[in-house]
């Protein structure tokens, strides 16, 4: 892979350093047919809104569980094979076991297109959602950003991934932000976190939370 594609830009938000990165030589392979994805993701170098990012709630912060989830764990997935990779050839390279799996799937995974993608939705777009009771946006950060089979996966690294109890939460917001951002209908999404032995995935629909309906605003 020619890893001289990719595009960086460190963004300063709550929590810390964000470093967002997207290889463009497989955003432009992959992209074919989202390419209001595309778009979204090349804005985010020049127009982020970072007063977002500092203050409100953020999608990893939420606590509840969601409805009749059809969670599939896999043992030997390819992306928990990819992390093992990852947090052995990047040892040296990062302190922290998160840049050690998520640059080495951007460099050396030809389905990975970018990490650490700020994203948000703002109150009104989400006005039937009665957990979300905030005057402020709800922010995250996409760990991994895969397209596969014609879907765009999100993912997140989880050091201990059996242990979550609230992962697909946030991952499933991630999910509805970027599909709000983008006007990508939620059905071209899929959902995962995971860490080197085991990935949990599903498919993130509406009556996973209280919205009624969903549909109203995608």
């Amino acid at each position: 892979l020619d890893n001289s594609m990719i595009k960086n830009l460190v963004l300063k938000h709550k929590g810390g350093y964000y470093n967002y990165k997207v290889h463009d030589l497989k955003l432009e392979k992959l992209s074919n047919g989202f390419s209001s994805l595309k778009n979204y993701l090349n804005e985010m170098f020049s127009n982020c809104p970072n007063e977002y990012f500092n203050s409100g709630p953020r999608s990893s912060g939420l606590r509840f569980v969601l409805n009749n989830l059809d969670l599939v764990r896999i043992a030997g997935h390819q992306i928990s094979d990819l992390a093992r990779q990852g947090l052995k050839i990047n040892q040296d390279r990062f302190k922290e076991a998160h840049p050690k799996v998520q640059v080495f799937l951007l460099e050396n995974d030809d389905k990975t297109i970018a990490m650490e993608i700020p994203i948000w939705v703002n109150p009104d777009e989400l006005n039937n959602l009665t957990s979300f009771k905030t005057k402020s946006p709800l922010t995250g950060h996409i760990d991994i950003l895969r397209i596969e089979d014609g879907k765009i996966w999100i993912w997140d690294y989880k050091p201990r991934a059996f242990e979550e109890k609230y992962a697909a939460t946030q991952i499933y917001f991630y999910a509805l932000m970027l599909s709000k951002r983008t006007n990508i209908s939620l059905d071209n999404f899929r959902c995962g976190y995971f860490d080197e032995k085991y990935s949990y995935i599903f498919k993130p629909e509406s009556s996973l939370v209280n919205i009624k309906p969903l549909i109203e605003f995608l």
